[in-house]
């Protein structure tokens, strides 16, 4: 992705993402991630997609939008319309692995969230090797 943008002084700049995204799959080729926010309603989606491209360009980030969960794990922190939605993720080199997005219903973080999160990165960890 190779975004333009305009400088101080006027001058277009290309600026590449210092992440590529990519979502986790599963042996079989389902990408849980993606399918969880296909089925979420367009202006959702357009918000989370933005928090995302937001930490591709200024990776490393914290708080607000991005918090560190466990080693090698973090959460894009998004308000959407309706509520809160969240994404696990890690990184790879150079690629954001999206791992596991939910909708938030509580303050704490869901441990069934968390531990499927963790579960993906252990996998992915194992076929990389």
């Amino acid at each position: 992705m190779l975004v333009v943008l305009r400088t101080f002084c006027g001058t277009l700049a290309a600026v590449q993402p210092l992440l590529s995204a990519h979502f986790y799959a599963t042996d079989n080729g389902n990408e849980p991630a993606r399918d969880w926010l296909r089925g979420l309603p367009r202006e959702q989606r357009q918000v989370i997609g933005e928090d995302i491209k937001t930490v591709q360009f200024g990776w490393p980030m914290g708080m607000p939008l991005v918090r560190k969960l466990a080693p090698a794990l973090w959460e894009v922190r998004s308000v959407i319309p309706g509520g809160i939605a969240r994404v696990l993720f890690t990184v790879s080199g150079t690629s954001m692995v999206l791992l596991h997005g939910f909708l938030k219903k509580s303050q704490a973080m869901p441990g069934v969230e968390l531990d499927t999160a963790i579960a993906r990165l252990l996998d992915l960890r194992r076929r990389l090797r």
